[in-house]
């Protein structure tokens, strides 16, 4: 039977932040590797383990709820940049050409990112935090809106961050199919054209949403920084579009990026993670089209944090774009990270993987593509394997793997140091916005950000910039 892609409508995607497949889902069926059904899956059986400084190895270990701030582990924020990459895949920072990653230096590394914490007197970490910790991974009873939608609809056990490296790449991959040869944070914003400017270019609309605040994502690209402000919106947007039925034919969903948010970004509150994602289940669907909605839920890299399958080192690069470290030839993806897809027209216990290619963020573009008839952005994501086969049902189901089931609370003794301190993501989505040319009513254009202290500041400061900006083009437009 054909697969089903020509019914969806709706393709939405929450992209969270920085954690691996096996933290999250490794013990998904209980430390087997089948499904109850016999299909294979590649999750965790116990047995992995990664050496520390002393040469011991130290063994995998479970999550459990009676652990003090069991919601915020492995608590401190592991190396996620490429170099630490690296160092988590091949035990160096710069591996000979054709050297197979081993996956034994998560344990070192993340001693070298608390060594680091320490010796600048970062205040991040959770008291007691040792570099044992990124072994221990989350069960089952602990996710269990994740691991209820994984088993009642998809799981992607083989889809990989598209780059081994930062946020900030893999979400350009995410949205763009390459990062124009940057690997780390530090890139201020894209000049190549996105998935939104293609969809707009073909009649097709989308839209993007911030969770409280306007979307990050909206900076990073000519055609979103110069769209319509009825492209953008908040989460109560998003719901009130998807009670009325009336969502885009793509919509892309950022968490709360704070560090007192929802984005399960390390050391963060997995537990706001976990409500986050009941709350866009919910909301979709109670949604009149949800017998056409696709919900990808993904990640947008793994953070530093463990997992035992090697990245394939067959991707596609994107381009001529040179890597800004090592000269990276993007032919190399990143670590495995969480990956659910959520349709009715999905049957229950699905393992999904991709007939030929790997899965990698770029199959969503892939699939978005071949959906609407919209050509492909770079030479990644036409080679991308597309994510239409999963959809094998033509009769919608009408069951509820959620019905019986309700998001975690991290309970009275979850914490975590500095809430209220300005994450990284923050702090690039403020300086990107002070950079917007608005004149200002001298018609000067001189702007320059303010000393921002807080998250508090940070987000109002993002959301007067935002507005000017808005009113600016309405003008401009005018």
């Amino acid at each position: 039977m054909a697969n089903q892609l020509s019914q969806i409508k709706h393709i939405v995607q929450l992209m969270l932040e920085n954690r691996s497949f096996d933290q999250m889902l490794g013990f998904l069926y209980d430390g087997n590797r089948k499904t109850p059904s016999g299909a294979p899956f590649e999750g965790l059986t116990g047995d992995e383990s990664n050496p520390d400084d002393s040469g011991r190895n130290v063994a995998m270990s479970k999550i459990t709820a009676g652990m003090a701030n069991a919601y915020f582990k492995p608590g401190a924020d592991p190396g996620e940049g490429f170099y630490n990459t690296n160092m988590q895949l091949f035990s160096t920072m710069h591996p000979a050409a054709g050297t197979k990653p081993s996956n034994r230096g998560f344990v070192l590394n993340f001693k070298s990112a608390i060594d680091y914490d320490i010796a600048h007197h970062y205040s991040d970490s959770l008291p007691g935090t040792q570099s044992a910790d990124i072994m221990q991974m989350y069960t089952p009873d602990m996710l269990p809106v994740m691991s209820a939608l994984a088993r009642g609809y998809a799981v992607c056990d083989q889809w990989f961050a598209s780059v081994p490296t930062q946020t900030v790449p893999n979400r350009a991959f995410a949205a763009a199919a390459t990062s124009q040869g940057r690997l780390d944070n530090h890139v201020k914003s894209f000049t190549c054209p996105s998935i939104y400017g293609r969809l707009a270019d073909n009649g097709i609309d989308w839209a993007i949403f911030g969770y409280n605040r306007a979307p990050l994502t909206r900076t990073d690209f000519p055609d979103t920084l110069h769209a319509d402000e009825s492209h953008f919106g908040l989460f109560p947007d998003f719901q009130r579009r998807a009670a009325s039925g009336e969502l885009p034919a793509y919509t892309f969903l950022e968490p709360d990026f704070s560090a007192n948010g929802n984005s399960q970004h390390p050391n963060y509150d997995v537990a706001k993670g976990e409500q986050l994602i009941y709350q866009v289940y919910r909301t979709l669907r109670s949604s009149p089209a949800w017998n056409d909605t696709l919900l990808i839920i993904t990640y947008d890299e793994h953070g530093g944090n463990y997992d035992h399958v090697a990245p394939p080192a067959t991707a596609t690069p994107p381009d001529n774009s040179i890597g800004e470290f090592d000269n990276f030839d993007f032919a190399r993806f990143g670590v495995r990270v969480p990956s659910l897809l959520i349709s009715p027209r999905i049957e229950a216990g699905t393992v999904y993987r991709a007939q030929s290619g790997t899965i990698d963020h770029t199959s969503v573009l892939k699939t978005i593509e071949d959906r609407w008839n919209v050509p492909p952005l770079t030479k990644r994501d036409a080679a991308a394997p597309s994510l239409a086969d999963v959809l094998t049902l033509s009769d919608p189901r009408a069951d509820d793997p959620l019905a019986s089931i309700l998001p975690p609370q991290s309970g009275p003794d979850g914490s975590r140091p500095n809430v209220s301190t300005p994450s990284t993501l923050e702090r690039i989505h403020a300086w990107r916005v002070s950079k917007l040319p608005i004149p200002d009513e001298h018609g000067r254009f001189d702007h320059v950000q303010p000393q921002l202290n807080t998250s508090a500041e940070i987000g109002e400061y993002i959301r007067d910039r935002t507005a000017a900006w808005d009113s600016h083009l309405r003008k401009v437009r005018s």
